[in-house]
């Protein structure tokens, strides 16, 4: 049986807030083994993540935030594979104006752990992005799953409804950063990075803002 399994799924569709749409790629994560996973995020198509699941027990489809682009298909994927949805609450106002007619099944919380096939995945509340921005930290592999937290070059973008750039900061700086630099990061868009390669451009992003 292999352990430490993590694969990307990659989907591409719209993310809409304040009445823009914006083309994006979204990654996917599935964590765990030959037998059991979590998935994080469900973007825009569930068939290709039903097809990556081959028929595994899903555990849960974690929620990293509520923009649309991330919980879009939550619902559709959630029914396909048999498994709850969970959520941080902060960000339920984005989760009912994509789906005001089902609740997320359970709530994601700062320092709850999810555990799959023998490992544990630290829920990690971060805010900034939006409200109910959450990272998923594997010590055992030495990976975070950022959301749309931290990317390559820089922290999630702001400026929208509901998101904060002083709190994305302090985020990355009281949560992310202190982890161990050889942590890859795995992000909601994009390619992955590590934590040693972008802390040494926190001040450069405090001073251009975004």
């Amino acid at each position: 049986m292999t352990r430490g399994r993590i694969e990307r799924v990659v989907t591409s569709g719209l993310f809409s807030l304040d009445g823009e749409d914006f083309e994006v790629d979204n990654n996917i994560w599935l964590v765990g083994d030959d037998r059991e996973v979590l998935v994080i995020d469900a973007a825009h198509d569930h068939r290709p993540i039903v097809e990556a699941v081959a028929g595994r027990n899903v555990l849960g489809v974690v929620c990293t935030h509520g923009h649309n682009d991330h919980i879009n298909v939550a619902p559709a994927l959630a029914d396909a594979v048999g498994a709850p949805i969970w959520l941080h609450p902060a960000d339920a106002m984005l989760w009912d104006a994509v789906h005001p007619g089902r609740a997320p099944d359970e709530q994601l919380g700062d320092g709850q752990v999810l555990r799959v096939a023998g490992r544990d995945l630290d829920v990690m509340h971060t805010p900034g992005h939006s409200p109910g921005g959450c990272c998923l930290h594997d010590a055992e592999l030495s990976t975070v799953f950022s959301g749309d937290t931290l990317f390559r070059g820089g922290p999630g973008a702001t400026g929208r409804s509901f998101s904060d750039f002083d709190r994305i900061i302090e985020s990355i700086r009281t949560r992310l950063l202190p982890l161990p630099p050889d942590t890859v990061v795995h992000t909601g868009h994009g390619d992955d990075t590590t934590i040693g390669d972008e802390a040494p451009d926190l001040d450069e992003w405090i001073a251009r803002g975004h």
